[in-house]
């Protein structure tokens, strides 16, 4: 951490023991504080003196943050909030070329550095300031924890309606009605929005009480609201959700559909789950102006699209899509479907929940409780008619056993799975007890995907740290390797920091072609079915789609290395 240094500092001048500093440490470790900020928690420090220790060890002023206003000018810099938290700083004024940024640890010239940098070469001028007050600051700075009563300056909550039913409910949990919970988590709900989040996670803990959104696919901590909340935030997205707050000791699942004032309309997949210290609350954003139906625009390359297409548009048969949860695969189905979605068609689909509602589809909802299974819609669907099928997931014997006769019996049939690549899901079709002749007769295509996160191009630079042999360690061929460019972003107000803006994807795409028919029914390896694929058609792996969008300057060397294997 950027503060160990004065923790260390302090140790050095006998300001405090061993003990009181690997107790420090401990602290630290489990609750994300600086050492010095757990030393003044314990007692071990008193804050003024901590303060007036630092400055006098580096000759610098102590700010006095508390009793001064930040210029709102400075959020145009392009610093992140997450920046300014991992290093216990915040810039408070700027005079021409030179930047005044208060800092609990002056010595972190790393953090100097790269302020530098992220402000295109401002002089940066460190003062000394507690922790403590340098938080606070940051809360009201960057609107958090400290505005419960605010609301977002964009947006107009009072004009936001919630559908909730029986609203004249006495609710046993008053404080869930009071205005500063409904403000927050409004606030929470809406500022999701913004930011671009794709999922709100809700997070009680022992002694403390948190906020993750999930931007771009990484969860970035946003928000601490005080741990007292916790039981009257819950009962108000229960409330919200229609769901029972009386009842702690089980899951539950709702929706929340939102109104905005712009006629624009959102809806929240609500999941309750009770932990050790509360119930977690997780919010998946389902905006249907972020789903991209354009198959062109997902991130398939020409050839794989070219295979995708044709393996749908058959009469019939199976395609399936892989990937873990949240790599993209409803988005290409439902892509698949909206090409496919005709007058002439009748499409069904089952989904575990329904996402999106797509005018011209017969969309079910599964619902276990009720006996309305995966496989239960599919035999109904048989009876409807059917052209193309969408099963949400093939999770069992049954499901998988009555997709692949639909598909046999001149039906489409789209369908999830979870594997880990293309090949994989051919094994695990059979290892479900589904007979090889069945699964070559009846499966069409695989892709398997994953999403990367973009470049952002307003902050896009070379990559000049990652040498030659380390692209060829990632799998680039080495003539390649040798004139290859990459980028990464450096960093600015439009992409919060992260150097990222957007997503794109990795697919890789096998079709199921009589060689690789006659080696399933041979028994092979999903290995051997990776080679038989590369060797007949250019088979493409996910480490090679990666590597491709990496070359076209789309996705970063971390990227890769985050979502793909090495072959």
């Amino acid at each position: 951490m950027a503060e160990d240094r004065v923790g260390e500092l302090l140790l050095r001048s006998n300001k405090i023991t061993m003990a009181q500093y690997q107790k420090a440490k401990e602290m630290s470790s489990t609750s994300g504080d600086s050492i010095s900020s757990a030393l003044v928690k314990m007692g071990s420090v008193n804050e003024n003196d901590l303060i007036k220790f630092v400055a006098q060890k580096y000759g610098m002023q102590v700010f006095p943050l508390d009793s001064f206003e930040l210029d709102e000018d400075l959020k145009k810099l392009p610093i992140s909030e997450t920046f300014c938290r991992e290093n216990v700083l915040i810039p408070v004024s700027r005079s021409g070329q030179t930047l005044i940024v208060a800092m609990a640890d002056p010595s972190n010239l790393r953090a100097i550095d790269q302020l530098q940098y992220m402000t295109n070469g401002l002089k940066i001028n460190p003062v000394v300031a507690s922790p403590r007050q340098i938080q606070e600051t940051l809360d009201k700075f960057f609107g958090q924890k400290e505005q419960l009563n605010s609301v977002l300056g964009d947006l107009n909550l009072d004009a936001i309606e919630f559908d909730i039913k029986d609203e004249e409910e006495e609710f046993n949990i008053k404080a869930a009605e009071d205005a500063p919970v409904v403000k927050l988590v409004n606030q929470i709900l809406t500022d999701a929005i913004v930011r671009g989040a794709s999922d709100i996670h809700i997070e009680p803990y022992e002694k403390s009480y948190r906020v993750r959104y999930r931007i771009d696919g990484v969860l970035q901590e946003m928000l601490r609201p005080p741990a007292k909340l916790k039981n009257a935030i819950t009962s108000r997205i229960k409330i919200m959700s229609n769901l029972d707050i009386a009842e702690r000791r089980v899951p539950q699942d709702g929706r929340i559909k939102l109104k905005l004032p712009n006629g624009k309309d959102m809806d929240y997949r609500v999941s309750v789950l009770p932990t050790l210290f509360g119930e977690k609350i997780v919010c998946r954003l389902l905006d249907k102006e972020n789903l991209r139906l354009d198959m062109t625009k997902l991130g398939f390359e020409e050839f794989q699209l070219k295979l995708f297409k044709e393996a749908i548009e058959r009469p019939y048969g199976m395609v399936l899509v892989t990937g873990p949860t949240g790599s993209g695969k409803t988005n290409t189905l439902y892509s698949a479907l909206s090409s496919l979605n005709r007058v002439d068609i009748n499409i069904s689909t089952a989904e575990d929940p329904v996402e999106f509602n797509l005018d011209g589809i017969n969309q079910v909802n599964v619902n276990d409780d009720v006996g309305l299974t995966f496989a239960a819609s599919l035999r109904s669907f048989l009876r409807q008619d059917p052209d193309v099928i969408l099963v949400g997931e093939i999770r069992d014997f049954e499901t998988g056993e009555i997709g692949v006769k639909a598909a046999l019996t001149g039906h489409m049939v789209l369908s999830t799975l979870h594997t880990n690549d293309a090949p994989a899901t051919v094994t695990r079709l059979l290892n479900m007890g589904i007979e090889p002749f069945l699964v070559t007769a009846s499966l069409n295509l695989v892709v398997a995907q994953r999403l990367g996160r973009r470049v952002c191009v307003n902050c896009k630079i070379e990559d000049t740290e990652t040498s030659v042999e380390r692209l060829i360690e990632l799998g680039m061929d080495p003539q390649v390797a040798k004139t290859a460019k990459v980028y990464k972003g450096k960093g600015c107000q439009k992409c919060n920091g992260s150097g990222y803006k957007g997503r794109v994807g990795f697919y890789e795409v096998l079709p199921v072609t009589d060689e690789i028919k006659e080696a399933v029914l041979n028994g092979v390896s999903s290995t051997e079915l990776k080679k038989i694929a590369i060797a007949e058609i250019g088979f493409k792996t996910l480490r090679q789609a990666a590597l491709t969008k990496l070359l076209e300057g789309i996705t970063s060397v971390a990227e890769v290395l985050r979502n793909t294997a090495a072959d």
